[in-house]
């Protein structure tokens, strides 16, 4: 969210509103017609289509039922293995979604695409005078915790301070934005697509 707002991006695609293709081309289509001659789209990895995300709460579903499966332990794991290789399958089709989103919406829109994974480019660069502020501050408290013996543990920042954080409250875990975030009203506001009507 915060890259595509930096970067002016027209549509912005997070994983925590799934997509529909149709409203992602009918905002680009609306923005040719009024001119534009290009539109940007910011796609999170995880960004998915609404399709997708049925499909995984369906796996899940189906996974998280193999709990209550009792009368036999062979069908329990049967049914267990199943949904799990398909929770694995649909992983893997999301990886593929931005190169097949640019492909649909060509052909939706009879407009070219272009694919830029930003990958490691987004992420190089010298450092900023933030960034080596932030390093440091961390790194300290790391050496100091270091020393005190503690293991198991991040350093996390918040706000002006850092803190040690346990491994098993952060690990498995994702950091989600909630739909109600700033970023997302403004987004909105200022007429972002955010890939739903």
């Amino acid at each position: 969210m915060s890259a595509g707002l930096a970067g002016g991006a027209d549509v912005i695609l997070i994983p925590e509103i799934p997509y529909d293709v149709s409203a992602v081309a009918e905002s680009i289509r609306q923005r040719s017609r009024k001119g534009s001659r290009f539109s940007i789209l910011a796609v999170s990895e995880d960004a998915m289509l609404i399709q997708q995300v049925e499909q995984l709460q369906t796996a899940e579903r189906a996974f998280d039922a193999t709990r209550e499966l009792v009368d036999s332990a062979k069908k329990r794991s049967e049914t267990k293995r199943a949904a799990k290789a398909e929770i694995v399958e649909i992983g893997k089709v999301q990886g593929k979604n931005t190169l097949e989103l640019s492909e649909q919406l060509e052909a939706l829109t009879g407009l070219e695409s272009r694919v830029t994974i930003l990958g490691y480019l987004q992420r190089g660069g010298p450092p900023s005078a933030a960034d080596r502020i932030l390093i440091t501050r961390l790194g300290t408290v790391c050496a100091r915790l270091i020393a005190e013996d503690m293991t198991n543990i991040m350093v996390a920042s918040r706000g002006e301070t850092s803190v040690p954080v346990p491994i098993e409250e952060i690990v498995g875990r994702r950091k989600t934005a909630p739909l109600d975030h700033l970023w997302i009203a403004a987004a909105r506001d200022i007429g972002v697509c955010l890939g739903n009507r």
